[in-house]
C-alpha cells in the first residue's frame, strides 16, 4: 500500500498501521516503525524509491506503543542508525511496558474491530522487542536528521507522544494525536483513539490546541487516510466527537 503522500515522503504499512519514509537528498528518515513483522516492507519500500538501507539516517518515533516502535530495533542494530523518542516515552520504548490506559478493552469488545485489530496484532507483532539505545528530544527541538522535522508535544495518547513538522514539504506527522480510521468501530474521519489506547483522553484532547493553527498542507496519521483540510477542521471534527 506504499504511495507518496507529499514530495519525498511515502505512507508505508498496512490498513491497520502506516509508518512512513521520508526521502531527501542526504538520506531517509523512517518515521514510526510499524509491527514487528512490517521489517520485511523496509527494503521492498527503499528498492521501490530508488533508495538502499545505507541511505537510512534515523528511526524518529512519535510515541512508544506497540504498533510504532514495531522493528525499531531490529533495523537499528542492523542498519547502525540511532532511534529518537520524546523523553516523557523513553522508558517505554527501553523496556517495553505499556504506559497504563484511563480504560480497559472491556467496553470494546462488542466491537467485531476489536478482534479484527487483535488478530493483526498477532499476527504481525505478538512479541515487542524494546528497544536498547534510545535518543531522546523535547518539545520545539528540531531534529538533525533527513528532513530536520521539529518536535510538537502533544501529550494524552502517551505521556511523551509527539508530532512532527516537516515544513519544507508542508506535512505534520501526527501520529496517534488524532486518527482518520477507528481502528475498532471503523469509522472514518478524525477522532481520537479509544480511551483504553489513551494516558490522558481529556489532555489529548487539549493537547490538540498546539496543532490547530499549523500551516500544513498535509496531516499523516498512525491509522487511516492523509488528512488534507486544514487542521483546524480536523481539530473541530475530532472537538465534536470528543473522546471514544
Amino acid at each position: 500500500m506504499t504511495s507518496e503522500v507529499a514530495p519525498g515522503i511515502f505512507r508505508c504499512g498496512t490498513p491497520f498501521v502506516n509508518w512512513y519514509l521520508v526521502s531527501v537528498r542526504d538520506g531517509v528518515t523512517v518515521v514510526d516503525a510499524g509491527l514487528p513483522k512490517y521489517r520485511v516492507q523496509l527494503p521492498d519500500v527503499l528498492r521501490m524509491i530508488g533508495r538502499t538501507p545505507a541511505d537510512v539516517r534515523a528511526i524518529v518515533l512519535t510515541h512508544a506503543h506497540a504498533d510504532h516502535m514495531g522493528f525499531a530495533e531490529s533495523w537499528r542494530r542492523e542498519l547502525k542508525v540511532p532511534v529518537y523518542v520524546h523523553a516523557a516515552d523513553e522508558e517505554a520504548a527501553r523496556t517495553g511496558r505499556v504506559q497504563k490506559p484511563e480504560e480497559s478493552m472491556l467496553p470494546y469488545l462488542k466491537y467485531a474491530g476489536t478482534y479484527r485489530l487483535l488478530a493483526h496484532f498477532m499476527t504481525y507483532g505478538p512479541r515487542i522487542e524494546p528497544i536498547r539505545e534510545t535518543r531522546t528530544f523535547t518539545d520545539r527541538e528540531t531534529l538533525d536528521v533527513p528532513g530536520t522535522p521539529t518536535v510538537i508535544h502533544v501529550p494524552g495518547h502517551t505521556r511523551g507522544h509527539s508530532a512532527l513538522v516537516f515544513p519544507d514539504r508542508g506535512v505534520l506527522a501526527v501520529g496517534d494525536a488524532f486518527c482518520t480510521w477507528h481502528p475498532v468501530t471503523g469509522r472514518t474521519g478524525p477522532h481520537l483513539l479509544p480511551r483504553s489506547f489513551n494516558v490522558d483522553s481529556a489532555q489529548a484532547l487539549a493537547s490538540l490546541d498546539r496543532l490547530r493553527k499549523l500551516d500544513v498542507s498535509v496531516a499523516l496519521c498512525g491509522h487511516g487516510a492523509p488528512w488534507t483540510a486544514t487542521l483546524a477542521a480536523a481539530v473541530a471534527e475530532v472537538r465534536r466527537i470528543g473522546p471514544t
